[in-house]
């Protein structure tokens, strides 16, 4: 069976206050054709479908016809909720997309309870799905609580809780059956995409590959949005975003995962890229050299190689037709913090206010003329 493998949509997100809706929808359509292309058979979305807890009702709107076109022409779709994502909305989403044929799991399920799904591929192999959504700290414990009807040790690590939950969720895989995992966090030794919620991918959040048992024939990951495969007892495979969330990510190549599996066999995953959506490219140089860049259809970070003054960013964002997106001063012209300095005893205001200009390399005549007007009118 083939199955298209992908993860971190994050739609809904703004970009420095620009909407990507749009790029969003064109990548998605890309998804979409993608799986209608090589002719899929099931498709994973791994988690961070949004990019808030709360997606505006254009964003909801854009997923939820994604997901029904991926489910065209009688594909499996399966969509875990990840750390992005409120669970609670995706259960909410749960018995009605279910009545569609959509696999939602937002929250632990015990594997009799959808968190292993069973089914029979449109190739005709049985398929075994172990769903493990994200799970904060506290919520590790509890889904802990819920597989074993016992109370918690509090004092256990999450790696140990995590590995836990997936044994008991791949407890049912056999020789005779595709055996698949698909869950979203943070694995040791993952490149980051750059763009990833720091506070839910820190050592505490690791958890081992080697919770994947070795019956395990492809082990689909969302979370980092480089696309990689983690060394392990089975094919690990995080798909990266489809498309680059932030500055951070402009190394990366955006797309998704082809997998072709049989029983007894692992996955043979093949790399797909993605090029809908627009590039983000950082550029750095004076007004002058940034003069003679072409931003074409990208979303630029600018340096800016000057001193600070009143309207640099405007002029920047003038000069490459809006395309800057985020316009920051090179770190050698940044204004120092202020030391206190001795002899200041009657100085007047106008005069300690040029100092301090002076002193953190923002000297500006016009900055120093709005201060004397706006102290003028305090003192008058």
């Amino acid at each position: 069976m083939k199955i298209l493998h992908t993860a971190d949509w994050h739609v809904g997100k703004v970009l420095k206050g620009r909407s990507r809706l749009d790029e969003h929808r064109e990548v998605l359509r890309e998804l979409v054709a993608a799986a209608r292309a090589h002719d899929v058979d099931a498709v994973i979305v791994a988690g961070d479908l949004f990019d808030t807890s709360a997606p505006t009702p254009e964003a909801q709107s854009l997923v939820l016809g994604a997901l029904m076109a991926l489910r065209g022409e009688d594909r499996d779709v399966v969509v875990l909720a990840g750390n992005h994502d409120n669970p609670q909305l995706l259960e909410v989403y749960r018995p009605v997309l279910g009545k569609l044929g959509l696999h939602v799991v937002g929250v632990f399920r015990r594997p009799d309870a959808g968190g292993t799904l069973a089914f029979t591929a449109r190739t005709g192999e049985p398929v075994r799905l172990a769903v493990l959504p994200f799970l904060s700290h506290r919520y590790v414990v509890r889904a802990a609580e819920v597989l074993t009807g016992t109370a918690a040790e509090h004092n256990r690590d999450y790696a140990s809780r995590v590995g836990e939950l997936i044994g008991a969720l791949t407890a049912g895989f056999h020789g005779d059956t595709v055996n698949l995992v698909t869950t979203h966090g943070t694995l040791p030794g993952g490149a980051f995409g750059g763009g990833e919620r720091e506070a839910q991918s820190i050592f505490s959040y690791y958890f081992e590959p080697t919770a994947f048992p070795p019956s395990t024939q492809y082990a689909a990951l969302g979370h980092l949005h480089r696309r990689q495969q983690i060394p392990g007892p089975c094919p690990i495979w995080y798909s990266g975003s489809p498309l680059n969330v932030d500055f951070g990510e402009e190394g990366n190549v955006p797309g998704a995962l082809l997998v072709e599996v049989t029983p007894g066999r692992p996955a043979v995953v093949r790399e797909l890229s993605f090029s809908s959506a627009r590039r983000l490219r950082t550029v750095r140089g004076t007004l002058e050299q940034l003069e003679g860049i072409d931003p074409g259809d990208d979303w630029l970070k600018v340096v800016v190689e000057e001193k600070p003054r009143v309207g640099l960013a405007d002029d920047v964002r003038e000069l490459l037709a809006g395309a800057a997106v985020d316009v920051m001063l090179d770190e050698k012209f940044r204004p120092v913090p202020a030391t206190r300095r001795a002899g200041t005893a009657g100085r007047s205001p106008r005069e300690l206010f040029r100092d301090y200009l002076a002193a953190t390399g923002r000297h500006d005549d016009q900055v120093a003329a709005l201060f004397d007007r706006l102290y003028d009118e305090v003192t008058g």
